[in-house]
């Protein structure tokens, strides 16, 4: 997409390019290793991009969501309906933020050319503390998701 598009952007006055990684691209998470991956190959692409137009008229931001109030754990297999209702119903871990809240987050950081931003405050915090003790993150992220590995 960055090869088609890129052209057309430096053409312009001004352009941007927006990427969604995933907390899952900075701290792991149990049972969605290859996910995991995938999204931390987004944010290394990302500020290569960024790195990379930092002479032109086109910006770059990385977008890191937590947990969104959307059906994407029931609908990547991350979990079942029955698994969510239940975390749901118990933990506040699982507190989402709306998907219009993140929308206009979003938007702020793209007006704002943030490097990173950072949607919800599971993502802000895993942020800071994966920065700070990775290998902590990873021990609190894993003991509140660990119901995901199989067996």
């Amino acid at each position: 997409m960055c090869k088609t598009f890129l052209p057309h952007l430096l053409a312009r006055p001004e352009g941007h390019i927006a990427t969604v990684s995933s907390m899952g691209g900075f701290v792991p998470v149990p049972g969605q290793t290859a996910y995991g991956a995938s999204k931390a190959a987004v944010k290394l692409l990302t500020e290569g991009l960024n790195s990379e137009l930092l002479d032109t008229n086109v910006r770059v931001t990385l977008i890191f969501p937590g947990a969104i109030g959307t059906n994407i754990v029931v609908n990547s297999g991350a979990m079942t309906k029955e698994q969510m209702s239940a975390a749901s119903s118990g933990a506040a871990a699982y507190k989402t933020t709306p998907s219009p809240v993140a929308a206009t987050q979003i938007i702020a950081g793209i007006e704002k050319n943030a490097y990173h931003v950072y949607i919800g405050s599971d993502s802000k915090l895993m942020g800071r503390l994966t920065r700070l003790m990775p290998r902590r993150a990873a021990k609190m992220i894993y003991s509140q998701m660990k119901s995901l590995l199989p067996g």
